[in-house]
């Protein structure tokens, strides 16, 4: 029998205890069964169904991406539910309704609310007991049907055929980037990998798409083509410039960071040109998120959403997303990135060299300090190296 979370810190610690695979890697895709969620999610009245939802899947900048557009609906005045994870300091963190995440008291009462679930799961003719994301997943939704959500932006835990947020009723889907990471689950191939994430695709459900892998691309449009999902691919149905922001400075600092303008971004779609929209994040690739996240305003405009250019460019002003070649210190420069795959440590090298490392002619090169850690399954030393 399950004791109801009385605390704060019972709750937590109730979701904590279940198997977690962002701390214990699975070892397969047999340890993700869809069916679980659906079981879970209909003992507890299937608020998923109720809530039209983006769902975004990709490599890397799923994160980034769901905060823009969560930032720009926001601002449109939809009252916008976004769902992320990790998180990086409170479990709260991942999910929020107007920017507002659940209270000490809500987190108890979700908990309180699962726990009954869970309860039933566990003595079920085919018992089973949801894991940590699975909850985690399912609370959300309580949270953002609580909180009259009228929309959600919700980012992928892992692949995303299997994934526990794959029982969503989309409006649009999202695919970031893809490149090889989680190959134990995903598969070795970029084949493989984009096939699980094009697994988010629906029937008629509009896709965008910010790929550039052409394997990856090839599958994405074999998906789409099966499900009769249109398709908006970077670099056909729309592109964008990237405009670094440039201040002259004998010290060679580029970015303004008082201001917390890492220069802009032109985005070109079917419908719009959306000139020198802001950045709040640094780096090139960051551009190439805010170019996916602006097509797929674009595409719900058409849908009917009332999204001003204002909106969009009131979002994009409004962008915090912490750990993401985060500016934490000026003098001196210190810069705390979660990158732990190849593409994410070689976005973080481009964006220093081409950011943070410009003195002038006669300053003597700058000396860097590189604090780093990653789990054991990673290429520790390839990353290093790169960085160094």
């Amino acid at each position: 029998m399950i004791e109801p979370a009385q605390t704060y810190e019972q709750a937590i610690g109730f979701l904590f205890e279940r198997t977690n695979f962002e701390r214990t890697p699975a070892s397969g895709n047999q340890d993700f069964k869809i069916g679980r969620m659906r079981r879970l999610l209909e003992l507890l009245g299937n608020p998923q169904e109720r809530l039209p939802s983006i769902h975004i899947a990709g490599t890397k900048g799923k994160g980034s991406t769901a905060i823009m557009l969560a930032e720009i609906l926001s601002a449109a005045g939809v009252r916008t539910g976004l769902y992320t994870s990790p998180h990086v300091e409170a479990f709260e963190e991942r999910m929020q309704v107007a920017g507002q995440r659940p209270t000490p008291d809500q987190i108890i009462d979700l908990v309180r609310r699962a726990q009954v679930a869970v309860q039933q799961c566990e003595s079920a003719a085919a018992p089973f007991s949801p894991t940590f994301f699975e909850l985690t997943t399912a609370i959300a939704w309580l949270f953002f049907e609580q909180q009259r959500a009228e929309v959600v932006v919700l980012e992928v835990g892992l692949g995303g055929r299997l994934d526990s947020t794959n029982v969503c009723s989309p409006i649009a889907c999202v695919l970031t980037t893809i490149s090889r990471d989680h190959t134990q689950l995903l598969g070795s191939t970029l084949a493989q990998i984009a096939r699980e994430k094009a697994g988010i695709v629906k029937p008629r459900v509009p896709v965008i798409s910010g790929v550039q892998s052409r394997e990856a691309h090839e599958i994405i449009v074999e998906v789409c083509r099966d499900q009769q999902a249109e398709l908006w691919q970077l670099g056909a149905e729309f592109r964008y410039e990237h405009t670094p922001l440039v201040r002259s400075s004998s010290a060679g600092e580029r970015f303004d960071f008082e201001a917390n303008c890492f220069g802009s971004v032109t985005v070109t779609t079917p419908m719009t040109q959306w000139s020198a929209m802001p950045l709040t994040l640094a780096g090139e690739h960051q551009a190439h998120n805010a170019a996916v996240a602006l097509a797929a305003i674009d595409k719900l405009r058409q849908l009917g959403w009332k999204i001003s250019p204002e909106a969009a460019q009131t979002g994009l002003s409004r962008v915090r997303w912490p750990m993401r070649i985060e500016v934490v210190s000026q003098r001196p420069t210190v810069i705390v990135d979660a990158g732990h795959n190849w593409e994410s440590i070689s976005a973080l090298g481009r964006t220093i060299e081409e950011s943070f490392s410009k003195p002038s002619s006669s300053s003597p090169p700058a000396r860097r300090v590189l604090i780093f850690a990653a789990t054991k399954d990673k290429d520790v030393v390839g990353m290093v190296r790169q960085l160094l």
